[in-house]
């Protein structure tokens, strides 16, 4: 039984869920994915998991909602005058904006609400306080050269 070793690249396949099974993201619409062990590309968890195993294996991982997109925040929605915002398209809710956080980093937001002089965004992450599931297979293991 082979398992990889820190700076190994394992080839993967997963699925991603939310604690209420609603699927978030696979590697069905991707394709296998590459890691390189030990340059935190993965969560920890999955990467833990990931040094025990052998290929063909499938195991899942939780992890809860502050070790993977934190929790949600209030102070992360956020009200924005219309007049910042382009004209087209017009701002409508589930639209997501770019724009730049505090330490000059961009941050997505997600409009919420719409109104005449203000749209109301929420700057948290889409999986902020959820707990994700992670059912990854190991497909490979290519050892460091």
């Amino acid at each position: 039984m082979t398992t990889p070793n820190s700076g190994d690249t394992v080839t993967i396949d997963y699925t991603v869920k939310k604690t209420d099974g609603t699927v978030v993201g696979n590697t069905e619409q991707t394709g296998p994915q590459d890691i390189k062990l030990g340059e935190n590309q993965i969560f920890p968890q999955v990467e833990e998991a990931l040094n025990s195993m052998s290929v063909g294996d499938e195991q899942t991982v939780t992890i809860p909602s502050d070790n993977a997109f934190g929790p949600r925040r209030d102070d992360a929605i956020v009200d924005l005058p219309r007049t910042n915002l382009p004209a087209e398209p017009a701002p409508q809710p589930g639209m997501q904006l770019q724009a730049q956080g505090p330490n000059g980093q961009p941050v997505i937001l997600t409009i919420l609400e719409v109104g005449e002089e203000t749209v109301k965004a929420d700057g948290n992450h889409p999986l902020a306080g959820e707990d994700i599931t992670f059912d990854v297979t190991l497909r490979e293991i290519k050892a460091a050269a």
